[in-house]
């Protein structure tokens, strides 16, 4: 390898794990690669991307403070849509594209709300996705409701590279403190504010203290928490950022470790500083000596274009056994012919020990134009592997089309040994290019991924599943940001079919798709009998599917128009035992209607046994989350063992939100080392399925301030009515790849229950419902989330901190008669605190853990709060406001309507 790259591929490869295919690196303290990409639906403004920059620089210098001089932004590349007008300045990508940016500008999916926020759903320290913000929120003053955009950019920063979480909570505004005083759910608690009501009825409204709710002691539903517009307070940036004196991260020393939000629950009550200290960037960083302000960020204006890509494919004599040229040219076809966009510009090579190009770019304008293509996949397989070969031949079909490698797209496919793979690592690095790799069989080259990896690529691997070849392929889609055009998996399955038995199945075509629609049968043997029939009746049958000329053993029915919403049902009928597969692909129906899409990834690429990894899949229409959809997740071990998954959106295990429209699981079926494959299938039956109108984790909406003394209010949040929070989703199918992944270290396979404890509760509930205390929470498993636990341990304190820091000698709950449920499973457990002498305020806290047969003991739970709280015998709720203050003061907590909360 070339020396110095070895440093260089590590580095690419420790940033990727976590969040695939970001470009941004740390440089000297100044942070490199970070992509702004406008979506090609935002019309061309003049004033968006001056915006930007002001933004940007804003919050290099105030990242530069919040970081105590550590780290500030260095350069940038804001990336324009097609669609926007030539400029001068605008120059060409390399890899930079949509799907890849760090931050995205787009319009909300609804009409309601700007509000920034970061798409999150790892644990804790591990990167976010992206960064979402709107047009609006970017073009008008909001200073009042978000502050400064460069803070908010700072905030949403920490979210995105950091994977620290919010310190306040909607949900939950107010908590009981140990103090028994009701507190606002904050970091630092030195932030002082009021409490209050303001109700509106016609145009008369009215801004009253706070009541206590007389079934729970804390305030009443709609009590918001006003800030001071002039604090001492300098934390923290992840509660509040808009005001003046807040320029810092919570640390240990001023962390709110009682506050009920995001942050203490997903990282163990740490702060946001600790977890920022301990990350990737802070250790290779210290801070900079003698420099008061970073320099100005610099900023490359880069005009997205048409795309490129070049098949570059193996036809070396391996790709002879168990049917892979066949099944190479299947997926080929199929990804020629319905997963390629239309406009795009496309090329095939084929190598063994040498290249051949088999065509120069074509512009793709029509079905003659694909033929030209498929009628030059490989008849005959021989010879060796170079794939160093291949790549060079792929760089010189684009180069000979007069187009650019940069930025272009190269597939390429092996099952072949190649030591010599390496020698090309410096052309592609200089190449610019984007190489998606396809592993066929257990064979193929080691370092193949590492082609990915350093270039932002995708991975594959495909082996005994006779449809994964076409599902890597089918997911290689445009990676615009324009989601109408891209192709859509509805179906992929395969079927072992004996002689003269028919087989059945139905395929829902929901009314967000339909333009574009394929049914393509593969086959193994001889073709097989087909009758396809659509919502309304009409049939088609065998003659009516075209057959490849090549004799690759597919044949493929495009619906004429767009194709007819609701359940299409197929029957198959095998003449010999063969495996028979059915795939259908679309685009959606119209451009102005966001399909609902899938998309899945693990949590790392690379993974040393015995860490944990996740798989996340996330389902949604635009940027709204689908929530009660079926997930099920499908990984290949590298010699055929699969396992299969139902991946959960309920807020435990490895779940991080509930109903947010994320599906995780943790995996640990590991069957030996090499590589995996990840496919996922998302099913919503019975109109079961829900559109989440609201987004979560948003940004906070400053609803006023304390100035000298007065409320001013700002203008309230546009809120999704009430009555609209949820649209039910008709019946839906989609199936995904999440590519590849490789493990090393693991045994061949079994038991996993000696090696991975049952997982952490995160969900613990208490109350006190007469002088019992409640609980209730997610059943974790015998191994993470999955099976049975063996046994629950329960223990109580009136001090949190020692639940957290000495569990086991804090007081245990008799649990004799609780038997834990399979993982997954709700779990509700009611005790009576005997040790405790309890009367009214009085707190109780309780925390968990599960052991399994192995003896292994879960993490302790997050800690749950009971709180004895006797109703007073009138409801506060329903007395005047004087009378309200003077019972609050018989509870020791006076409040009066500029009162400052402590």
């Amino acid at each position: 390898m070339v020396p110095g790259l070895k440093a260089l591929l590590f580095l690419t490869l420790h940033l990727l794990q976590a969040a695939e295919s970001s470009m941004v690196h740390l440089n000297n303290n100044g942070y490199e690669g970070v992509v702004i990409a406008i979506n090609p639906s935002v019309p061309e403004d003049e004033g968006l991307i001056p915006s930007i920059k002001d933004m940007v620089t804003q919050a290099s210098t105030y990242l530069f403070e919040a970081s105590q001089g550590r780290v500030y932004f260095r350069n940038i590349s804001i990336l324009v849509p097609m669609t926007w007008k030539s400029k001068s300045e605008y120059l060409m990508p390399k890899r930079e594209s949509y799907d890849k940016a760090d931050v995205i500008v787009a319009d909300p999916h609804l009409q309601y709300g700007n509000d920034p926020y970061t798409l999150q759903y790892g644990q804790c320290g591990d990167r976010g996705q992206y960064i979402h913000f709107t047009p609006n929120f970017l073009l008008t003053d909001n200073l009042q409701i978000y502050g400064p955009r460069g803070r908010v950019f700072v905030h949403e920063w920490a979210h995105l590279r950091w994977g620290v979480f919010d310190e306040y909570n909607v949900d939950r505004p107010f908590y009981m403190s140990r103090k028994n005083t009701i507190e606002a759910t904050r970091c630092s608690a030195s932030i002082v504010g009021t409490k209050v009501v303001h109700e509106c009825q016609g145009r008369s409204c009215v801004t009253r203290s706070c009541r206590r709710d007389s079934r729970t002691g804390l305030y009443e539903p709609k009590c918001i928490f006003i800030p001071d517009k002039l604090q001492t307070a300098r934390a923290s940036i992840m509660f509040m950022q808009n005001l003046s004196s807040v320029v810092e991260f919570c640390t240990e020393k001023n962390h709110n470790t009682e506050a009920p939000n995001l942050q203490n629950k997903m990282c163990n009550r740490r702060s946001t500083w600790d977890v920022i200290k301990a990350s990737a960037d802070f250790q290779n960083a210290p801070p900079m000596t003698g420099t008061e302000a970073p320099p100005p960020p610099t900023f490359s204006l880069l005009k997205s274009r048409r795309r490129v890509v070049c098949l570059v494919l193996d036809k070396s004599g391996s790709m002879n056994s168990e049917d892979r040229l066949i099944r190479m040219n299947q997926a080929a076809e199929l990804y020629l012919t319905q997963i390629v966009e239309k406009k795009s510009m496309v090329g095939l090579v084929t190598f063994d020990s040498a290249a051949h190009i088999q065509n120069y770019l074509i512009k793709i304008t029509g079905s003659s134009d694909y033929q030209k293509i498929t009628a030059n996949l490989p008849q005959q397989a021989s010879g060796g592997t170079s794939i160093c070969h291949g790549l060079e031949a792929g760089f010189q079909t684009i180069t000979s089309s007069d187009q650019s490698t940069s930025g272009s797209e190269i597939v390429l496919l092996t099952d072949g040994e190649d030591n010599g793979i390496s020698s090309c690592f410096e052309a592609v690095k200089r190449s610019g290019a984007v190489i998606h790799t396809i592993a066929l069989g257990p064979s193929a080259a080691r370092e193949l991924e590492t082609l990915s990896d350093m270039t932002g690529g995708l991975r594959f691997y495909a082996n005994k599943d006779i449809n994964s070849l076409i599902d890597a392929f089918s997911r290689i889609s445009s990676t615009s940001g324009s989601v109408s055009q891209q192709a859509l998996q509805l179906e992929s399955k395969a079927f072992n079919v004996g002689a003269g038995a028919w087989i059945n199945g139905t395929v829902p075509v929901d009314s967000t798709v339909g333009n574009d629609t394929f049914f393509v049968i593969t086959w193994t043997v001889q073709k097989p009998e087909i009758i396809l029939q659509d919502p309304k009746g009409k049939k088609y049958t065998t003659s009516d599917f075209q057959e490849n000329k090549l004799n690759i053993r597919s044949a493929r029915l495009q619906i004429p128009g767009t194709a007819e919403t609701g359940t299409w049902t197929y029957s198959l009928k095998g003449t010999k035992s063969q495996m028979i597969s059915v795939t259908v692909t679309t685009r959606a129906r119209s451009p102005t209607t966001e399909p609902l899409m899938a998309t899945a990834h693990m949590s790392q690429s690379t993974a040393q046994y015995p860490s944990q990894m996740i798989v996340y899949t996330r389902v949604s229409q635009g940027f709204l989350p689908v929530l009660g959809a079926n997930v099920t997740a499908v990984i290949e071990a590298e010699q055929g063992h699969q396992v299969t998954l139902e991946l959960w959106d309920n807020g435990a295990g490895a779940d991080t939100v509930k109903n947010d429209g994320i599906y995780t699981r943790y995996f640990t079926d590991y069957h030996g080392n090499g590589r995996y494959s990840l496919k996922v299938r998302v099913q919503a039956r019975k109109n079961k399925a829900r559109l989440s109108l609201r987004q979560k984790n948003k940004s906070l909406y400053i609803p006023g301030y304390v100035e000298n003394g007065k409320i001013v209010l700002n203008p309230p949040r546009p809120e999704v009515p009430e009555e609209a929070t949820e649209a039910t989703v008709e019946d839906f199918s989609r199936l995904t790849s999440g590519g590849s992944f490789t493990v090393s270290g693991a045994p061949p396979g079994g038991d996993h229950a000696h090696v991975f404890p049952p997982s952490k509760v995160t969900d613990l509930e208490a109350e006190f419902t007469g002088d019992l205390i409640h609980l209730t929470w997610t059943a974790p498993g015998k191994v993470l989330d999955k099976g049975r636990a063996h046994r629950y341990v329960i223990r109580m304190s009136q001090r949190p901190p020692d639940l957290h820091d000495d569990f086991s000698n804090t007081t245990l709950v008799n649990t004799s008669g609780l038997i834990p449920k399979e993982a997954g499973s709700k779990e509700t457990f009611k005790f009576k605190p005997e040790t405790f002498k309890i009367a009214n305020g009085t707190q109780v806290y309780i925390a968990i853990q599960a052991d399994n047969e192995a003896g292994l003991t879960s993490e302790v739970s997050n800690i749950a709060q009971a709180v004895k709280f006797t109703s007073l015998e009138r409801s506060i709720s329903a007395l005047g406001a004087d009378i309200s203050a003077i019972c609050m003061t018989i509870w020791g907590l006076t409040v009066i309507f500029s009162s400052i909360l402590n």
